[in-house]
């Protein structure tokens, strides 16, 4: 028992400080994903990155409600920056910490909301910022 306990842990050790060293805190304004498959965008060309935008129909504070009722939804949540228009989130993950950035921008006269996750550390999320934004569009639309 104690030698699976040691296996497991030092098999964690090495994920970890193996993902440190592909660390990047994702850049205002930039709509585009790394190569690495660990980030979604709306604004892509990539289609191994790209998702869909948030559609919406009605006034940005309304929407905005919505959007961060749906974002604070999910476990692990920080907001960093929030405007009118603009929100930017870190979400942690459970065990080792790890950070993702999400951000939407609302494109109230295109009936749009652009969305960028991305994760900060690794080379995969395992298509976790992925299954997040579409858990948010799903509240989002309710």
């Amino acid at each position: 028992m104690l030698q699976k306990f040691i296996t497991l842990f030092l098999l964690g050790v090495i994920i970890l400080l193996a993902s440190c060293a592909f660390t990047q805190v994702m850049a205002e304004n930039d709509v585009n994903c790394p190569d690495a498959p660990k980030c979604v965008s709306s604004q892509t060309s990539d289609p191994r990155h790209y998702i869909e935008p948030f559609s919406i129909n009605e006034a940005s504070i309304d929407a905005m409600t919505r959007l961060k009722s749906a974002l604070l939804n999910e476990k692990r949540v920080t907001i960093i920056d929030e405007q009118p228009t603009y929100l930017r989130a870190e979400v942690r993950s459970l065990i080792f910490r790890f950070v993702d950035d999400v951000e939407f921008t609302l494109l109230p006269d295109q009936g749009l909301v652009q969305i960028r996750s991305s994760a900060r550390t690794g080379y995969s999320d395992f298509g976790v910022n992925r299954r997040r934004i579409e858990r948010i569009r799903k509240l989002f639309q309710k």
